[in-house]
């Protein structure tokens, strides 16, 4: 299937959950929010959201800093 995350194409497997995909992008689920066809979704969600063929993804992730 294809996604769009932040504005890029991305193939993945079918079936991929949130929480697959952030795996697979080397992402920590605990640093990110997801924003889902123009909808945010909930943290504790991520494990049972599967992603779709053409869903757009917009993954903000929080970085610290001194």
């Amino acid at each position: 299937m294809e996604l769009v995350v932040n504005g890029k194409p991305l193939r993945c497997s079918d079936g991929l959950s949130l929480l697959g995909l952030l795996g697979e992008l080397g992402l920590a689920p605990e640093a990110v929010v997801v924003e889902r066809n123009a909808e945010f979704v909930q943290r504790s969600l991520y494990p049972n959201v599967v992603l779709a063929d053409g869903d757009s993804l917009e993954l903000i992730q929080f970085v610290g800093g001194g």
